[in-house]
């Protein structure tokens, strides 16, 4: 694990989406196509902000989430809203999106059919994690129903229930998300700096995100 700390948030959050927008540029001088998985919530705003404008061929680029909620896209709570609003938006609108979502009823309802559409994408060129404050990283939650199956299993996408997560989620395995050829993880505040040092001495079953630390750069800033 490499661990970077920066000055400020906007200064992290600006170095943050130069650093990914290079690393999709070596994917691309590399291939066809170039995949990039980034997580939802607000943590992550600021990054696509800068992204977004960013000189880069994004019709080549393939852009899927390490997880979502399973509401509709109109929903509040939604991910693929946000993802539209705050990345897919000036230059990377030409991006293609990878849906984690569909109009199914459940996530095991449309598993196989959004599944298949990750498998092409696979490995991912470039990840983005985020962390929450129970070590949660992508939807793998300590204590869900399917943890076993996220955390060791060979699946792509697992579907996944959890104390204190009110609804049903879909997130990419840890297999799929290790096998990154890069990966990062932004956090910001004291807590989570102090919560992701105590992950470290910690089982993947109780802290999910220490499955995934190694080989990740971390970035920082205190708020």
């Amino acid at each position: 694990m490499e661990f970077i700390a920066y000055a400020d948030a906007e200064m992290m959050m600006m170095e943050l989406a130069h650093r990914l927008a290079g690393e999709l540029r070596q994917a691309l001088a590399g291939g066809e196509r170039a995949s990039f998985a980034v997580p939802g919530g607000t943590t992550p705003g600021p990054v696509f902000d800068s992204l977004c404008t960013t000189d880069l061929d994004w019709e080549r680029v393939d852009v899927l989430l390490t997880d979502e909620r399973w509401v509709p896209e109109t929903s509040e709570r939604s991910n693929t809203r946000l993802l539209r609003k705050r990345l897919l938006q000036e230059r990377a609108a030409k991006a293609r999106l990878v849906p984690l979502h569909s109009d199914a009823a459940t996530p095991e309802d449309a598993l196989e059919e959004l599944s298949a559409g990750v498998a092409a994408c696979l490995p991912l060129s470039v990840c983005l994690l985020g962390m929450g404050a129970d070590l949660h990283v992508a939807s793998i939650f300590p204590g869900a129903d399917r943890l076993d199956e996220a955390l060791t299993g060979n699946a792509v996408l697992v579907p996944m229930r959890a104390p204190g997560a009110p609804e049903p989620r879909v997130t990419l395995s840890a297999k799929v998300l290790a096998g990154a050829v890069r990966r990062h993880l932004v956090i910001t505040g004291r807590a989570k700096r102090d919560a992701l040092e105590g992950a470290r001495g910690m089982r993947p079953h109780e802290a999910p995100v220490a499955a995934l630390l190694k080989d990740t750069v971390v970035h920082w800033a205190e708020g």
